[in-house]
């Protein structure tokens, strides 16, 4: 062999070597897919459906949560996802039908009211997957979250109780069910626990979706110099901030304690005392993405409340929220979590 080509070969040979490594590690920094997400987390693309209860998807509350948790699956990993909003207790079942029919990879349903129908089409479809909100369903294809509900509500129960000047405050409830009722206890109960003089006035409108009702409930309460209220009643609880603006309108001074979201950024800060917020949204999102992983939940209950971070107090409280009331919050926050202080559900 020539001597240029002993001593060229080796040089072409490591440098080849070189370029290769160097190739194979940018195929890896870069490989992204189009949403910007690493190749690792480039999930299987599902897709899910959700039906509300008989309210509305643009409730400002839990189905909301709910619908833009899917939406950013949609964004973050190129999930299909599609909603119904069934108007009555008879499309319930067809709503859920449709994207079981179409085999959808994961159906959801928004309420405790929609577990009836969860049941029934489980069992028919047992390799059907399904997701409910606000429900302790136990079934070998059905993913179950629930809150503790009555540990965020008595958080603003503390606000309400140490806030509260007439020392009459209200709540007004969607319909007397158990989850509404762990809203109703835990407020009651966190009022107590500052201030035993205040008395709670209660309203169960039996509806989730009456705009009219929850502005009914609000005035009759307001005319009774309520000066705040707790109001878990998704759209109909709408209702309840819309009667709180006419009259801080007209020189009075009312508070809505809001709910699931941070209703001051619909309503304003100068109707909205706090909001607890209830991150329907994170469960349904994990939950969703653990199918893709192939870690679904099926059969078990998730709770979430304050140690989990399901419940909460919205992050603007402050803006309304006196700071020594707010300090009373984070006392009371402790001993729920430590548990030295077990909120009741009932």
């Amino acid at each position: 062999m020539k001597k240029w080509m002993k001593t060229v070969l080796p040089l072409l040979l490591i440098v080849t070597l070189v370029l290769t490594a160097c190739s194979q590690s940018g195929n890896k920094n870069n490989a992204t897919n189009n949403n910007g997400t690493s190749a690792g987390e480039n999930l299987k693309k599902l897709k899910v459906g959700m039906v509300t209860d008989l309210g509305s998807v643009n409730d400002k509350s839990f189905n909301q949560s709910a619908w833009e948790a899917l939406q950013k699956l949609k964004k973050d990993y190129g999930f299909e996802v599609k909603y119904q909003e069934p108007k009555t207790d008879a499309d319930v079942m067809p709503s859920l039908n449709q994207f079981v029919k179409a085999n959808y990879d994961l159906t959801w349903a928004t309420a405790f009211t929609l577990a009836d129908a969860i049941t029934q089409l489980s069992k028919e479809n047992p390799n059907s997957k399904f997701g409910i909100v606000d429900s302790d369903l136990v079934l070998p294809n059905v993913a179950a979250v629930s809150f503790k509900e009555q540990e965020g509500a008595y958080l603003v129960g503390v606000i309400a109780g140490l806030t509260t000047k007439t020392n009459k405050i209200g709540f007004v409830g969607g319909m007397d069910i158990p989850v509404i009722k762990r809203f109703e206890v835990g407020f009651r109960e966190g009022i107590k626990a500052v201030n035993p003089d205040a008395k709670l006035i209660v309203n169960y409108t039996g509806l989730f979706n009456r705009v009219d009702m929850g502005k009914s409930a609000a005035s009759t309460m307001y005319n009774d110099s309520v000066d705040i209220i707790f109001h878990a009643a998704g759209l109909t609880g709408n209702g309840v901030f819309n009667e709180a603006k006419e009259r801080n309108s007209k020189g009075g001074k009312v508070w809505v304690i809001g709910v699931d979201k941070d209703q001051s950024l619909t309503f304003g800060d100068d109707v909205t005392l706090t909001s607890m917020i209830k991150k329907v949204d994170e469960a349904v999102y994990q939950i969703s993405k653990d199918l893709a992983e192939d870690k679904f939940p099926a059969g078990e209950v998730t709770w979430m409340g304050l140690k989990e971070k399901g419940v909460d107090i919205a992050p603007t409280s402050s803006k309304n929220v006196a700071p020594e009331v707010l300090a009373k919050v984070e006392e009371y926050r402790a001993k729920i979590i430590s548990g030295e202080i077990i909120v009741p559900e009932k």
